[in-house]
């Protein structure tokens, strides 16, 4: 599957090779913006939605400000997490390396998949506002930032292999 992936994308890397970008533009470009997403974005926002559930018995009107935070950036560092990670196998293709290969691609795959259970939690308003399942999308979110850290390592890893 990850040559059949490679072969769509290299058209399209082929254009970004005659560019002639400077290297570690393309060997460092996608970890450098990932990590701004996952860190700034992905941080804040799990701060602000633990910030908004622990303070609703005692300031509500700031636990809402955060959960209202929480679900503003929450979904755009998704769409910027799904963006990336189709920029980060074109990355691949452009400098020649395999795809699909690394612990790197499968966090990112468990990463996204996680967060997409997690979203189509809150999504369905957690099934009629069940208590049980607000605690289990916290906790399981704070689980994915978890991983997110992992798959920074991995990335790393994989940046300093080639």
């Amino acid at each position: 599957m990850g040559e059949n992936l490679t072969q769509l994308l290299e058209p399209i890397a082929s254009q970004f090779r005659a560019l002639n970008l400077p290297e570690p533009l393309t060997h460092w470009g996608h970890p450098f913006f990932m990590s701004i997403v996952m860190f700034a974005m992905g941080g804040y926002g799990a701060y602000a939605g633990w910030k908004g559930r622990l303070l609703t018995a005692t300031d509500p009107e700031t636990a809402i400000k955060n959960k209202t935070d929480h679900q503003k950036i929450m979904p755009a560092m998704f769409g910027f997490m799904a963006i990336g990670a189709t920029g980060g196998i074109l990355s691949l293709v452009i400098q020649k390396h395999e795809v699909m290969a690394s612990p790197h691609f499968l966090t990112a795959t468990i990463v996204l998949t996680f967060l997409t259970i997690n979203g189509l939690i809150s999504w369905t308003g957690f099934g009629g506002n069940k208590p049980e399942l607000r605690k289990f999308h916290a906790y399981f979110g704070s689980t994915i930032m978890g991983m997110m850290v992992i798959h920074a390592l991995m990335g790393l890893k994989l940046g300093l292999s080639f």
